[in-house]
């Protein structure tokens, strides 16, 4: 089958929920078992602290992404008009920054709270593992669309 034909296919095609809840406590579960123990040598807890932080962390991300990507596209589309799903490059990286600037920020406190680290260091400890998550979040979901591609079900081609 040529390209043509392939991206016609595949406009209709995304993953359903459930194999969007695979994907998602994959990712989560990977990324505390890779990221606990090195955060926990750097900020001195115990592994078990280490991941019981990260973990408290982790929701928090995801509840504040659900919150920050609805505003983003409600205020994208007040000033523009346009949908989240037509936003052009230049603003999906807009979207992708501001998202992480703002995560550090809401999480933060809550390093400091949790660790013994300074305001200072849990700054540093945040730009870390924002540095790191962008890494292995690239890898995964490239190693998770090679091991699970979405399938095309017949009809839902556009």
């Amino acid at each position: 089958m040529n390209t043509i034909a392939n991206n016609v296919k595949a406009r209709g095609a995304v993953r359903g929920p459930r194999e969007s809840l695979i994907q998602t406590l994959w990712f989560e579960a990977l990324g505390l078992a890779i990221v606990s123990l090195p955060f926990a040598h750097f900020s001195g807890l115990t592994v078990g602290d280490s991941l019981a932080m990260l973990f408290t962390l982790s929701i928090v991300v995801m509840v504040w992404a659900a919150v920050h990507n609805s505003a983003f596209d409600r205020i994208e589309q007040r000033l523009t008009g346009r949908l989240a799903s037509d936003r052009p490059q230049r603003w999906r990286v807009v979207h992708v920054l501001s998202l992480e600037v703002s995560a550090i920020v809401v999480t933060w406190p809550l390093v400091v709270a949790l660790t013994p680290l300074s305001w200072l260091e849990a700054f540093f400890a945040e730009i870390g593992l924002t540095l790191a998550y962008v890494a292995y979040g690239y890898l995964f979901h490239l190693s998770f669309d090679r091991l699970r591609p979405v399938k095309c079900e017949p009809g839902s081609a556009a």
